[in-house]
């Protein structure tokens, strides 16, 4: 009734008023006469006129521009994620993009595409949106750089950080001597032009040598620590550098620079002596409120706007304010990571790669038309690599690492990434570059970021030690060893309870492991300490209240189903044990594309569907992730699907196939020895009651542990009698048989560990 009264009444409302404005509009249209319309006339049809319409909105500078984001971000993000998947950062596949989209290639086959796409008359709109995503990036990375650990290592990192600045930029200029005559500018000074191409030279990559790092899981080391603090010195040493660099280039000699130089200091000395304070003020207050007021925000953004337009005037680039905003933030980690979180997803996936598009379409690889160009770009690259390369290695082993961490010091600072492309479109819009120069910097950039990892590993390679790894293999082979993988505290806490329940009686020749991955993008490395505490809390108060000993390994990863499976497959366990949703980070397509979590396309999975290798699990409520992870994995699996677990002392194990019960068993008695479980194998089909070696073998399991183990021949399980139980054991087979009868089981059973079988 009541429906049916609101019905009426919207009715009435919109029919009613609908009437009234007609009404209005006849009225309305009586007090035209007298006046002098222009009514358009045209001998286009409708449809025609319709048709011009849309033509002219869909070169709207608007729409163009809403055109070239959407277009720029997709496939900045489906580069991105092909390199993640060949081990590569994102940020080269971001680059490659950009140069693809470019004159390069697109440009080049695909001219009136990319005439329509990015019209020279739309460049100016595209250049303005990238500097604000630039200038955001270089908000962010001032933040990353954590001050304490440049006062605290900074004696130990001087040496090999201002080693690999001046002599690569030294090499640089030596470099400029030579091609000066051929590839500058008419118009620049040798002194701006050498200047520039020493700074090229000398520049890291702080973001992404810092993101390779914490991929890599050396974060925590020796060689991590001196490895970010040289970075960190590096990233603010050749910032100002370019300060300098560009105040000269401006003011045309180094005399009338001196003005900008001095204008420049006076800023800093503000911005430490004044700005730091009072924003340290404000964090002091607010660090324990709950969240922040927007115009506490406001200051906070009101100051990096501030700080980017007075070095703007100055004369010193937007983007050393933004810089220098970003390092004087309060120290608080929860402030940092608060304004990086509002930052960083705008910043990066949205503004970011206009930039390299951007960028890209400066590129033109085409005008290295000839073996004699690219002989300089190979020169220009073979100068970048001996100056960073070899001149942080040496430093490093000067200092006394040994030659392992000396050479992966020098592979990682020769990481250049974003960071090179910044300083290389300042140059060029200051005209110190030529177009020629400039393509053959940026393939040098791409090229060194891209050799970081191959170098690493080689590095790794070449260093290792066979009997090291002989003798890890001889102590761990009579070891039961347990990795589990989790991704909230809580999943984790109940993972180590089955762990526990398997091996609790043999601790001291078991072992277990738990691992928490992170997306690289959600982490920094200045909070990475504070982040793995919270995330390991749980599982280690567990742990103490066990009495046992865990190993935790905390890691970041851009594709954390693959990391998982590769630590399981490389560090030779026994048996891995993920949570259900474990790889809720990423999974398809789209969502990789796009940075979401929506699983539409997973590629991975399409591919398994053609080929015929993914049918077992096609029923069950496993995520892509999951599913990738019981495909790839060498060792058995076990999915928990927690549902609050507190204690495991009765168990119930549904059979359904005789090849159930032959890997299931082994975990039964594990279960039975180590925590007194009581075991409830249910027979559901009456096969294991049919066979007579099986049911022999249950027999003497029942004999060995009296009152422990029920063979049970009901084919109707209560409800009453799940609630009693505290785990599900099953098989993959066993799970998608109830899932595809839509078992009435489903709705009442307890945490479940679903086991996969052993692959070998």
């Amino acid at each position: 009734m009541k429906n049916l009264r609101n019905s009426i009444f919207y009715i009435g409302v919109i029919g009613g008023f609908s009437v009234l404005m007609y009404w209005i509009i006849l009225l309305g249209v009586k007090l035209e006469t007298g006046r002098n319309l222009k009514i358009p006339t045209s001998d286009k049809s409708q449809w025609s006129e319709f048709l011009d319409s849309l033509i002219k909105n869909l070169h709207h500078p608007l729409a163009l521009l809403l055109a070239q984001i959407v277009t720029i971000i997709f496939v900045a993000r489906i580069f991105g994620w092909i390199c993640i998947k060949i081990k590569q950062p994102a940020v080269i596949g971001e680059m490659i993009a950009g140069i693809v989209m470019g004159p390069s290639l697109i440009g080049m086959y695909l001219p009136e595409f990319s005439t329509a796409l990015f019209p020279a008359e739309s460049l100016g709109n595209l250049q303005f949106l990238s500097q604000i995503g630039l200038i955001l990036f270089m908000y962010i990375v001032g933040m990353e750089i954590d001050m304490k650990i440049l006062r605290n290592k900074a004696h130990d990192a001087v040496v090999i950080s201002h080693a690999s600045i001046i002599i690569p930029f030294v090499l640089g200029m030596g470099l400029a001597y030579f091609i000066y005559d051929e590839f500058a500018p008419a118009d620049v000074q040798f002194t701006s032009f050498g200047l520039f191409a020493g700074i090229a030279m000398s520049i890291t990559a702080f973001p992404v040598l810092a993101r390779i790092v914490q991929e890599r899981g050396i974060h925590k080391t020796k060689l991590g620590t001196i490895v970010i603090t040289c970075a960190a010195a590096d990233d603010i040493t050749a910032w100002c550098i370019l300060a300098v660099v560009i105040a000269i280039v401006k003011a045309g000699s180094f005399g009338s620079a001196l003005y900008t130089v001095v204008l420049a200091l006076g800023y800093v000395f503000l911005m430490i002596k004044v700005v730091r304070p009072f924003l340290k003020r404000i964090g002091d207050l607010y660090a324990t409120s709950e969240k922040l007021s927007k115009p506490i925000v406001a200051i906070f953004f009101l100051t990096l706007v501030v700080s980017s337009y007075l070095t703007e005037v100055i004369g010193i680039h937007a983007l050393f304010g933004a810089f220098i905003a970003g390092a004087i933030m309060p120290e608080n980690i929860r402030f940092r990571n608060l304004f990086i979180e509002k930052v960083e997803d705008v910043a990066l996936v949205l503004l970011l790669p206009l930039f390299f598009v951007f960028t890209g379409l400066r590129t033109q690889i085409g005008l290295l038309n000839e073996p004699y160009l690219w002989k300089i770009a190979g020169l220009i690259f073979a100068v970048a690599v001996i100056g960073k390369f070899v001149s942080s290695a040496l430093a490093a082993r000067f200092v006394g690492q040994n030659w392992k961490d000396s050479l992966s010091i020098g592979a990682l600072m020769n990481t250049r990434g974003l960071t090179e492309l910044v300083a290389l479109n300042i140059g060029y819009d200051l005209g110190v570059l030529s177009p020629e120069l400039f393509s053959m910097f940026v393939i040098m950039a791409l090229a060194t970021t891209f050799m970081t990892g191959p170098t690493l590993d080689l590095i790794n390679w070449l260093f290792r030690s066979s009997k090291q790894e002989t003798e890890e293999d001889i102590a761990l082979k009579n070891k039961y060893r347990i990795l589990l993988s989790f991704d909230r505290p809580e999943s984790g806490r109940a993972l180590f309870k089955v762990a526990d329940g398997l091996t609790n009686k043999r601790s001291e020749s078991s072992e277990i492991t738990a691992m928490h991955f992170l997306p690289t993008e959600e982490l920094h490395h200045y909070n990475t300490d504070v982040y793995e505490n919270e995330k390991f809390k749980d599982i280690v108060e567990e742990s103490v209240a066990l009495n046992r000993n865990i190993t935790t390994m905390f890691k970041a990863s851009s594709d954390i189903d693959n990391e998982i499976v590769n630590v399981a497959n490389k560090s030779k366990h026994d048996l891995l044990l993920v949570g259900i949703g474990q790889s809720i980070y990423q999974g398809s397509l789209l969502g990789r594309v796009l940075g979401f979590t929506t699983r539409i396309i997973n590629p991975e999975k399409i591919l398994n569907t053609v080929t015929g290798k993914e049918n077992i699990l096609e029923s069950a409520p496993f995520d892509d992730g999951t599913r990738q992870i019981i495909a790839k994995s060498h060792i058995p699996v076990g999915v928990l699907i927690d549902k609050d677990l507190a204690d495991i002392n009765t168990i119930f194990i549904p059979l359904f196939s005789l090849k159930d019960w032959n890997f299931i068993q082994n975990y039964v008695q594990k279960f039975i020895q180590n925590i007194n479980a009581r075991i409830e194998i249910l027979d559901v089909e009456g096969k294991i009651m049919a066979d007579l070696d099986t049911k022999e073998k249950i027999r003497l399991m029942e004999q060995a542990a009296p009152n422990k183990l029920t063979l049970r021949k009901e084919q109707s399980i209560e409800k009453d009698f799940l609630e009693q139980q505290d785990l599900m054991l099953i098989s993959i087979d066993g799970w998608k048989h109830l899932v595809e009868n839509k078992s009435p089981w489903l709705a009442n059973i307890p945490s479940t560990l679903i086991l996969s079988e052993d692959k070998k």
